[in-house]
């Protein structure tokens, strides 16, 4: 069962996370809910895969927003440097980078799942 105890360990400011939600802990619950089935990671993916930068911008951006909104610091500071590297379109690590957005997703999703 995801908590907000459990969300702390994760290393999520949970304490901006609900203000940002009106004070509300189990809408902000349920809104982490649905960070591991949001869209944008498969699209960051294949989109870094197929070397579509713009498209791979995009998704990292959109991602971005998402995880600041709800204060998820673990994936939101390798998103973020990724989706800096892609609006400057430097040349670098992009799979490095998204393996660890993946993975800090991964960590998430299996909370929401216990």
């Amino acid at each position: 069962m995801l908590t907000i105890d459990a969300l702390k360990d994760f290393g999520a400011d949970t304490s901006e996370g609900v203000t940002r939600c009106m004070g509300n802990e189990a809408f902000y619950l349920k809104l982490v809910k649905t960070v591991p089935d949001e869209p944008n990671f498969k699209r960051l993916s294949d989109a870094i895969s197929a070397g579509d930068m713009e498209t791979a911008f995009e998704a990292a951006h959109a991602l971005k927003g998402i995880v600041a909104n709800l204060s998820l610091k673990p994936i939101y500071e390798p998103v973020s440097e990724l989706t800096e590297k892609l609006r400057a379109k430097q040349k670098g690590d992009y799979a490095g980078m998204l393996n660890e957005v993946m993975k800090q997703k991964e960590r998430l999703t299996q909370m929401c799942a216990e």
